[in-house]
This record gives C-alpha cells, sequence and structure tokens, in this order.
C-alpha cells in the first residue's frame, strides 16, 4: 500500500495491541537501476534474520512462529520491486500481512512485539504532503489523491459521479426558443449537490487540502449550492472531462501546487522567527526532543532528509556514528526523527517538513512551543 492509504481510522487499527509476535521489517529501498539490483538480496537476509529472531524467542509457540513465517513469506512473493520508493515496511502477525512502500528512507529494522512498529509509516505520511484533486463539470466529478509524487484516481464514496443525461426536451425548445443553459439548470443543480455531499465524506474522514480543477461556470455552481469546496487551497480554472488523466490533470496544476508549497512554506518560516523572538523556540534534536516528550511543543519543522542515530542517555539524545546499531547496543535509536515526528503528532502537534538547510542554523529541526 502507499502512504495516501494510511487514514486514521487504519494508523489507529495498526497500532492496535494484538497478540505475540506482531513483526514488523524495515529497510531502504531503491527506485531505480542498479541500486535496486541489491533490495532483493537484502530483504532475503532480513527475512533470514526475522525467522531466526522468531526461532530463538522462548515467548513464541511453535504454532505461532509457523503462523508468522507463512504470512511472511506470502508478503515477500507479493512484494512488486516496479514500484519501490524510498523504503519498505512489511507487517505480519500469524493472521495478515501488511506491504508499505513509502516516499521516506526507513532504516533496516526487525521488530517482535505486540503491536506493529508504525513510527515510519506516521512519519512519511506527514512528509507526503498529501492532498485531495476535484476534478469537475457539469458532467462528472473525479477525485485524485495526490502527493509528492504524483496523482493517481481515488475511487470512493461515491467518486468518479456522473450526472444523469438529460434527454433534449423539443416542447421547451418551442416555449422558450433555446435550451436550458449547462450551468443554470435544475439538474445541474442537484449534480453539483450530489459532488458536495460526497465531497464533505471525505474531507471528514480524511481532512487534507483541497485543490479544484474545472471550469469557472462549474466551480461558481459547486460553491453556490455547498460549503465543502469553499476552503479549497487552489483552483485551476481548466476545462476536464472524465477521461482527464493523473498525469493530464497533474500539469495543469503544477503552478497552483508550486504557489500553495512556497507559500506554506513562508507561514511555517514566519511562526518560527516569531518563536525565536519571543523565546518560545526550541532548536536541535536534543531540545525540541525533550520539548515533544513533555507535551510542549505546538509546531515541529524538520528538513525534509533529515536523518540521525543517536544513543538516549539519560533522557537525552547523543549523535553517534553510522556504524552504531541497536544490535550492538539497546540504547542506540536508527530512526530518531521518525520516531520524534510520531511523538509529536501522538501530543497533537503539527509536523512540517521543509527544505533541506533551510534550518541549519538550529541543527536540522525546530520548535515552537506552546508554553
Amino acid at each position: 500500500m502507499d502512504t495516501d492509504a494510511l487514514t486514521p481510522g487504519l494508523l489507529q487499527e495498526l497500532r492496535a495491541t494484538r497478540p505475540y509476535p506482531a513483526l514488523s521489517l524495515t529497510m531502504p529501498t531503491h527506485r531505480r537501476a542498479p541500486d535496486n539490483a541489491q533490495d532483493a538480496v537484502r530483504l532475503r537476509n532480513l527475512v533470514a534474520e526475522a525467522g531466526n529472531r522468531l526461532d530463538a524467542d522462548p515467548r513464541v509457540t511453535h504454532e505461532a512462529r509457523t503462523a508468522v513465517k507463512a504470512q511472511l513469506d506470502r508478503a515477500v512473493a507479493e512484494v512488486d520491486q516496479r514500484r519501490a520508493l524510498e523504503s519498505l515496511v512489511i507487517l505480519a502477525d500469524t493472521d495478515e500481512y501488511q506491504i508499505w512502500q513509502l516516499p521516506r528512507t526507513a532504516p533496516e529494522r526487525v521488530v517482535l512485539s505486540d503491536s506493529y512498529l508504525t513510527r515510519n509509516l506516521v512519519a512519511a505520511k506527514a512528509g507526503a504532503q498529501l492532498f485531495w484533486v476535484l476534478s469537475l463539470s457539469a458532467e462528472h466529478a473525479t477525485l485524485f489523491s495526490g502527493t509528492n509524487d504524483g496523482l493517481r484516481p481515488e475511487p470512493r464514496d461515491g467518486f468518479p459521479a456522473t450526472a444523469p443525461h438529460e434527454e433534449p426536451n423539443p416542447q421547451r425548445e418551442e416555449r422558450i426558443g433555446d435550451t436550458p443553459s449547462t450551468y443554470s439548470s435544475e439538474d445541474a443543480r442537484n449534480f453539483m449537490r450530489a459532488v458536495d455531499e460526497k465531497l464533505r465524506g471525505v474531507l471528514a474522514a480524511d481532512p487534507r487540502p483541497l485543490f479544484l480543477v474545472g471550469l469557472a461556470p462549474a466551480l461558481s455552481l459547486l460553491d453556490e449550492v455547498g460549503e465543502s469546496a469553499k476552503p479549497a487551497v487552489g483552483r485551476v480554472a481548466k476545462g476536464t472531462t472524465a477521461g482527464t488523466t493523473a498525469p493530464e490533470l497533474a500539469k495543469e496544476l503544477e503552478p497552483a501546487l508550486r504557489d500553495w508549497r512556497k507559500q506554506a512554506a513562508a507561514r511555517i518560516q514566519d511562526r518560527l522567527d516569531q518563536a525565536h523572538s519571543g523565546r518560545s523556540f526550541a532548536g536541535g534534536l536534543d531540545e525540541v526532543w525533550l520539548a515533544v516528550r513533555e507535551g510542549r511543543a505546538g509546531l515541529v519543522a524538520v528538513e525534509e532528509h533529515f536523518e540521525q542515530t543517536v544513543r538516549v542517555t539519560e533522557g537525552h539524545l547523543e549523535p553517534v556514528g553510522a556504524d552504531a546499531t541497536p544490535a550492538g547496543d539497546p540504547q542506540v535509536r536508527e530512526d530518531i526523527v521518525d520516531e520524534l515526528v510520531e511523538a509529536a503528532l501522538d501530543n497533537g502537534c503539527e509536523v512540517a517538513f521543509v527544505a533541506d538547510d533551510s534550518l541549519a542554523d538550529h541543527g536540522r529541526l525546530a520548535a515552537v512551543l506552546r508554553f
């Protein structure tokens, strides 16, 4: 599955306590040759490690060991390397498996616990800048899910929707001398009301920034008959059809997306500047980590590709070299940035990923404090 499939409800389900052992396997992957040639070998090695861990764990019964290994084997057989992004996450227990291909790197790791490891999923979703796109006309409404990597159609909650076909009415033409305007008929208004209702359900279940693409009369009518589209962060007055493809739509959206991202980055920087001036600011991994753990962070900004391996010592984080691993030292955390992001979101903190080097003066990440 892709990051945009990670709804709040699914995340809650993945975090739920389940019978031991729940196995989580994570590893970095590569999108293109020749680097991706190593991915299959790395995956085989991690699967072998997972099997050894299951065999050596006295808490795992023979039945559970056999069942988890079978689920893991099924997952590995289903992995499609042609769809590889920056990392692969496999979750498996005695009854199921899930495969996640993420646009954010993750360390090599095998974890046995009573719940799945979700921090890499959460961090990937937080960094993906997910958004919705509604392609609209008087005849159709198609929903697309958007990420940094592009768009894809999202068939859900009644989308795609097609307006009922209205047969020509010769008697009406004779009576008033013309045919009804495309956007003034009651049928068009009813269709837009139905679209508004469907869109309300989508945004309630998975709130994201919304972009609208369609001719100006269509967008105006949607605003007139409903409320769901009014908070849209971007509008592109361009005609579309039910056959408009995701790449075609993405090309039309490029200027609006650039403006949105630029404005969002400027708002984040303004908040950080004000916090720095007002002494409600934390900078650097250790300071931000403490602020998040204490629930004092209201906004955490992280450079997009910032990673750091650390050793946790008396509640503080000490950066260590890349050769340090949890296998050699249980206090070492390879994915501390993703762990921090998940903890921040759990505490109701806003998380923003910003351009690399934009926080170079603050240790690559910073926080606006609530108190």
